[in-house]
């Protein structure tokens, strides 16, 4: 397959997804100099929150006034989670350009997630789609189908379990189907079959992977979706993020590895790795204690790299290895 000239949507979900799972409140103003250095990076979409009540997230408590900002970027692609209707509401009227409403496959995952069964999960996604479609035009919405490979609070999950809760999204009108590994369960096997079988069932509306790095799996995974078709992949910068309502499922996979593993590949994200790295700053310092991940940080980018599209890297590239004991 040649990937010469073609493009891949990184969807950077550090903001909601990352800052979501740990315990450390970011302040508003770190949070709105990270989401500026992402858009300056070359991220052309970003998950800056989610809309929920802040006694559950404190986290999200400023949701409004980060979307307010990132509204103000220019070229960037705001998006957001929203669990309900009321969620979804709000962010119509915040002003967003995309929500995502996380669908679980298992009634156990959507019970400890939203407090909602699969099918009343179905009715509140057709009814979010209805008040899209009669007051928000132009409001993308994305279903997430959560625990799409695996669920740790349920166990195994088949392949036609999957497919039926996409089958459903596609039924109630939304615009994108996406399938999330929240568990850390997906192989690189699984993942190349489920998503040409979404592309099979629902046509134009099977959308973007996302996965954790929970079994180290994260990258391979990436490379096998590739392989199925799939345009956009969900990251985290230095690896943040993991649902609190999956057991043992940390770790989305690194945005600069990503953004490293696509270009040295031929595909063109339109990202700047070195001005990316420099963003994991903020983070170290508005997030002390905080583990951070990933790798071409430290290693920096090969000496002759060049971007998919011929850009040279910005910062000077390393001399090599200078010890004379390399294998």
């Amino acid at each position: 397959m040649t990937t010469s000239n073609r493009k891949v949507l990184i969807s950077e979900v550090g903001p909601r997804d990352g800052l979501q799972s740990i315990s450390s409140v970011m302040p508003t103003a770190a949070k709105l100099r990270w989401i500026s250095a992402l858009a300056a990076a070359g991220l052309k979409e970003i998950e800056v929150g989610s809309f929920v009540p802040p006694k559950l997230l404190p986290q999200m408590a400023d949701i409004r006034e980060v979307v307010r900002h990132a509204r103000s970027i220019p070229g960037l692609h705001v998006a957001v989670l929203a669990p309900n209707l009321q969620g979804a509401q709000s962010a119509f009227e915040a002003g967003v350009h995309k929500i995502t409403l996380p669908v679980s496959v298992t009634d156990e995952h959507s019970m400890a997630n939203i407090r909602k069964t699969t099918g009343q999960m179905i009715e509140e996604v057709r009814d979010i789609v209805a008040l899209r479609d009669e007051r928000f035009q132009g409001v993308q919405i994305e279903a997430g189908v959560s625990v799409a490979f695996g669920c740790t609070i349920a166990g195994f999950v088949s392949d036609d379990q999957t497919m039926q809760m996409c089958l459903a999204m596609a039924e109630c009108g939304v615009d994108e189907i996406g399938l999330s590994d929240t568990s850390g369960y997906a192989n690189p096997a699984q993942v190349r079959r489920m998503f040409r079988r979404l592309q099979a069932e629902v046509g134009d509306k099977a959308g973007g992977a996302h996965f954790h790095n929970t079994r180290g799996q994260g990258l391979a995974n990436v490379v096998a979706a590739l392989d199925a078709g799939v345009t956009t992949i969900d990251s985290s910068q230095a690896g943040l993020g993991g649902c609190p309502y999956a057991p043992g499922a940390t770790g989305n996979i690194v945005t600069e590895d990503l953004a490293f593993l696509l270009e040295a590949m031929g595909y063109d994200t339109g990202v700047d790795i070195d001005r990316l790295i420099a963003a994991r700053t903020i983070l170290a310092e508005a997030l002390t204690g905080e583990a951070l991940y990933g790798h071409v940080q430290d290693a920096g980018l090969p000496r002759g790299f060049t971007y998919a599209n011929g850009r040279a890297p910005s910062a000077p590239q390393p001399e090599g290895c200078l010890l004379g004991v390399a294998q």
